[in-house]
Formats: structure tokens, C-alpha cells, sequence
């Protein structure tokens, strides 16, 4: 039986998922549609994503555990706008 990882690990996992995902630090990441296509704001989306990312990539490399209740709502969120960035074919699906 595998053993679940702690709250700091879990956290840890779903940061480098979105690193890994989202295009976080390209050029083009943190610019407007030139045509006004967009389905919901993509820029504002990733500025979100990267506040919150570095907010608890800090918190962990201070060793503050997030709850339960933040890991879920982090992973949700991230989730969320995923969903977004494939909807206006900024990843693929």
C-alpha cells in the first residue's frame, strides 16, 4: 500500500505540475489578444496563478505547511484555469 504524502509534499507536487503545464514565463504569457477573443481574461488568469505560486513556493521554503483546505483550493483554482488556458487554446488539451 502506497503511502500519501504530507501537506508540504502535496503542495510541493502541484506547484511543479503547474510549472511544468502552464506557459508561466513566456513572452507572450502576460500579453492581451489582439482581436478580443478571449473567453474569460487569460492574462489576468496567469497573473493569478503566479501570485499564488510564488506565495507558496515562499510559505514552503519558510516550512509553513498549508491546510488541507489551501492545498484544495490551490489545486482547484489551478484546475479552473487550465480549463480557461484550453478554452482559449493557449495549452493544448
Amino acid at each position: 500500500m502506497s503511502k500519501k504524502p504530507d501537506r508540504m509534499t502535496a503542495m510541493q507536487q502541484i506547484i511543479d505540475a503547474v510549472k511544468q503545464e502552464f506557459p508561466l514565463y513566456q513572452e507572450d504569457t502576460f500579453v492581451c489578444g489582439p482581436d478580443n477573443s478571449c473567453i474569460g481574461c487569460p492574462k489576468k488568469l496567469m497573473e493569478l496563478v503566479d501570485t499564488d505560486l510564488t506565495y507558496w513556493e515562499h510559505q514552503i521554503s519558510r516550512g509553513v505547511s498549508p491546510t488541507f483546505d489551501e492545498i484544495y483550493q490551490f489545486g482547484k483554482m489551478c484546475k479552473n484555469i487550465r480549463r480557461s488556458l484550453v478554452r482559449n487554446n493557449r495549452i493544448p488539451a
